[in-house]
This record gives C-alpha cells, sequence and structure tokens, in this order.
C-alpha cells in the first residue's frame, strides 16, 4: 500500500508526499501558498494520487479542525481559547464544517456539501476518518453516505495529539472489516495511557471514537422517520458532548442520538435495531478531557452511542433554517415533528 500525505505548513508552503515504509518522507509535487480548506485543492489532490497511485482500494483521512455540519459564517465569529488543538487562539466561526485555513487575511473553511462534491463520484473509499473534533455526526455521516464504506470519528472534542497514527497507519491497510480496525486503533493506545487525570506531558484524559457502516444509514434515516413521535424534550436531560456553555456565542450543542430517539418515541425497538447496524464501534474512556472547559467530564459509554444529532434552538433561527437544508432532516422526516 502506499501512505500519500498532502501537507499546508504555516510558512507558506504546500507539498504532496509519499510516507516510505520505513517512516521517511519522500517529497512528489510542491506548491506555494494554497487554501487547505479549499474542496477544490481537495480535489486535485484526490485526483493527483488517483492518477499517481493507482490501487484497487483508497482510504481518506481528513486533518485539521471540525465543527459538523453547519455552513461555516452562519453564526457571529467568536474566539475560541481553549479547543483541543493548541491552534485555536485564532477567531472561529460559531459553526459546523470541516477544515480551517486563512486567504487573503481571512478564516476559511470547507462546507461539508463541498466536501462530498470534491471526492469523485466514480469512487467510494473504504473509509473517511475525520481526525477533527466533533466529527462523528449523524448529519455529516449521511452526506458522506455514498462517497465512502465506514465513517470513523469522534462525537466530541478529540485528543490534542489526534491519532495515534503508529497505530493507526497499520489498520489503515487491514483487508477486511478496516473501519472497526481503524477504529479500535485509535482508541485502543489511549485506552491504556488513561488514569482519569488531566493530561500534562502525556495523553492521560481519554478519547471517545465510534465507525459508521454507510450501508446501514438510508434504514436509519427510514426506521428515523416511522419512529419519531414527538418534539416535547427535556433537552437537559439529554446528553451533551458539547461542555460550552448555552449563553456561549460559540455553543452548537452535539446530543446523543440514541438517548435523543428515547425521547422523540415511545418504542424505539426497530430504531434501536438500525442503529445497531449502523453504529458498528462504539468506544469511550470513563471520562474525556476538555479543552473547552479545561476539565475532565464524563462520557456514559453503556447509555450512549457515540453518535450525535442536532436538536434545533429557537434562538438560532439562521441555524435553525441551514438544518432544513440538509439531507439526514429530509430522510430522517424531522418536519414532522416542527424542527
Amino acid at each position: 500500500g502506499n501512505l500519500l500525505v498532502y501537507i499546508d505548513e504555516a510558512n507558506g508552503t504546500s507539498r504532496l508526499s509519499k510516507i516510505e515504509s520505513d517512516g521517511t518522507e519522500r517529497v512528489i509535487e510542491t506548491y506555494g501558498k494554497e487554501n487547505s480548506a479549499s474542496a477544490a485543492v481537495l480535489r486535485r489532490v484526490v485526483d493527483r494520487v488517483l492518477t499517481l497511485y493507482p490501487a484497487e482500494s483508497y482510504g481518506l483521512i481528513l486533518w485539521s479542525h471540525g465543527m459538523g455540519w453547519i455552513p461555516a459564517g452562519i453564526e457571529e465569529t467568536g474566539t475560541s481559547s481553549g479547543l483541543c488543538c493548541p491552534r485555536d487562539t485564532e477567531a472561529y466561526p460559531v459553526t459546523k464544517h470541516f477544515g480551517a485555513d486563512t486567504e487573503n487575511g481571512s478564516s476559511v473553511h470547507m462546507e461539508i456539501p463541498d466536501l462530498v462534491a470534491a471526492l469523485p463520484d466514480d469512487l467510494t473509499f473504504d473509509f473517511i476518518l475525520f481526525d477533527a473534533c466533533f466529527g462523528q455526526t449523524v448529519e455529516v455521516a449521511y452526506e458522506l453516505r455514498n462517497c465512502t464504506d465506514y465513517v470513523i470519528g469522534s462525537p466530541t472534542e478529540i485528543p490534542g495529539p489526534g491519532a495515534p497514527y503508529e497505530s493507526v497507519v497499520p489498520a489503515m491497510f487491514k483487508g477486511t472489516n478496516v473501519g472497526v480496525e481503524i477504529g479500535k486503533a485509535y482508541y485502543e493506545p489511549y485506552e491504556k495511557l488513561y488514569t482519569g487525570v488531566s493530561p500534562s506531558m502525556t495523553w492521560t484524559g481519554g478519547v471517545a471514537i465510534s465507525v459508521i457502516d454507510c450501508a446501514a444509514l438510508d434504514e436509519l434515516a427510514s426506521v428515523t422517520k416511522q419512529t419519531i413521535a414527538k418534539n416535547e424534550l427535556n433537552v437537559g436531560e439529554i446528553y451533551n458532548y458539547d461542555l460550552r456553555s448555552k449563553y456561549s456565542k460559540n455553543y452548537v450543542g452535539y446530543y446523543d442520538m440514541k438517548q435523543l430517539m428515547e425521547r422523540l418515541s415511545s418504542d424505539v425497538t426497530a430504531w434501536t435495531s438500525a442503529a445497531d447496524k449502523a453504529i458498528v464501534y462504539w468506544r469511550a474512556t470513563p471520562k474525556n478531557y476538555s479543552g473547552m472547559i479545561h476539565a475532565m467530564f464524563p462520557v456514559p459509554q453503556e447509555t450512549t452511542c457515540g453518535v450525535t444529532h442536532y436538536i434545533p434552538m429557537e434562538s438560532a433561527p439562521a441555524a435553525m433554517a441551514a438544518y432544513r437544508s440538509t439531507a439526514w432532516y429530509t430522510a430522517a422526516g424531522l418536519d414532522k415533528i416542527g424542527w
């Protein structure tokens, strides 16, 4: 197998490189300053890899900041000092999306529909791994369902060091059940380091990771549409992976999908069966560390599913309107409960 990496450095240079089996980097092509959050750049890189390194199958890792599905710029811009990664002192839009870069002095991000459009129509990746915070939302996975066999990501903040690639890279080249193998390879090294104590030099602050089988997402959407029957919610009863204050302009709200469905229906038997087919791996250490609140917080793995779902807020009408344009909103029949 070939391991290709697109690297966009802060010094204004970017390159496409191949990581050799001994760990050394071999530069294939160099470029000037680029917007790595551009869908056009992503498509060019993918096309070059397909041309230069034809293979029987491909996987894709997206490493950057991540906030899920809401279009960038739909809310005010706030300052997100203290997110999980050390670069998060910049002004950061209160949105969900993937990728973060600057262009002409402004922060730019890649919308999820643009990400989907940038991927080749005639190629289904074996996996897409979001090595980025808040990557595992049902809305994002549903948008990607025709692009990949598996979506791998965290419903909350990822560890500061990101994926343990010494473990993840070998798992990427497994011939079967590659999504679950990568999920395990991401989780298990952090599980061994976990102490329940806030991390310092070594990341002892835990991790949460799940894997979605995209082949089961259409059934999950259909069963969700049949299952939901009410919209009266006590949101405070639903587990929220977003630790920011609800009064903060940075707040989004990433609610556990399983607990949400248990409150939108009187019988989730069929839904649980469909969810078990779709969510094929879910592991979390008893607590995770949040850079947003600079503290550990509990993750109740046994009563959650590791995939998040948005709950519209009347205080965010622009976000509510954008949510109604997502493919998941229509497929899951969320209009029938007035969302």
